[in-house]
């Protein structure tokens, strides 16, 4: 797979018939390795071992109701209180960071109401930070780490 702008990480693959397959720590299962797969398990090793999330505390592809639409968040992160605290939408390296993952990353987050977004294709990481008390967001320059989130 493609060299992603993340450490380098070792993973649990398979080649499944004609598929190859990546284990999911998370959802402790074996999923097609597709280019946005490859994005997601580099992006949740990294903010396990990088910026300290708890395991425990993350969900993928979660799914949740979007004006009665079904539809799902890549990787959700929650504090030790089980509040959502962060959300991640992950597109594959070949896809341009556009306003449309922007877009959508911020409709999701109409009914979530979470404090981070974070929007990646392995190559490029966006984060921003919402106030939703002063109906700001302001992009950081860096991911902060599950403690900083926390303060």
């Amino acid at each position: 797979m493609q060299a992603l702008n993340l450490p380098k990480y070792e993973f649990n693959l398979i080649h499944d018939g004609n598929k190859n397959k990546i284990f999911d720590p998370i959802r402790k299962a074996y999923f097609v390795l597709t280019p946005e797969e490859w994005v997601r398990q580099n992006f949740i090793r990294f903010l396990i071992e990088e910026k300290g999330v708890p395991a425990g505390l993350m969900a993928i592809e979660k799914e949740m109701a979007l004006h009665q639409m079904k539809k799902r968040m890549d990787i959700l992160c929650y504090s030790k209180d089980g509040i959502p605290l962060m959300m991640v939408e992950c597109k594959a390296p070949k896809i341009s960071i556009t306003q449309k993952a922007f877009d959508q990353i911020g409709r999701y987050n109409i009914s979530q109401r979470l404090p981070y977004l974070i929007v990646t294709n392995g190559i490029e990481h966006y984060c921003a930070k919402i106030d939703f008390t002063e109906g700001k967001y302001e992009f950081l320059k860096n991911i902060p780490s599950y403690h900083e989130m926390l303060a």
